[in-house]
């Protein structure tokens, strides 16, 4: 019987221990994850770009991204890493008027990032 108890121990530890290392490698992995959000907002009056001719810009350019949503006043578009997007940005820089600030963001929303949006854009200004 004591037998038993000293088997059913090392089984449950064994079982925790195993338990916590798949946690671990669960965590890691959502660390990991490196999605990558841009974001068009019209200056002034201008009217929100058309999502049908942003996705054309950048299928034409071979840049793949995963979705295109509008929300308050930005068009903003999800890409599975910060180079995309960063290319996403370049092309569409060139192809779209002036009238559209075109911000590079990550999905952690913290303040640095939103100073990053202001630094990455201010020569759309003026």
């Amino acid at each position: 019987m004591g037998s038993n108890h000293i088997q059913f121990r090392r089984f449950a530890l064994s079982l925790s221990i195993m338990l916590m290392l798949c946690i671990m490698l669960w965590l890691w992995a959502a660390l990991q994850h490196e999605e990558s959000t841009l974001a068009i907002r019209p200056m002034n009056q201008a009217n929100m770009p058309d999502g049908f001719a942003i996705s054309h810009h950048l299928d034409a350019n071979g840049i793949r991204f995963k979705s295109i949503t509008p929300k308050d006043d930005a068009l903003l578009i999800t890409f599975e890493s910060s180079e995309q997007s960063a290319a996403a940005k370049r092309v569409l820089d060139n192809s779209l008027p002036h009238v559209y600030v075109i911000a590079l963001g990550d999905e952690d929303n913290n303040p640095a990032s939103w100073l990053s949006l202001l630094r990455d854009t201010s020569h759309r200004f003026g």
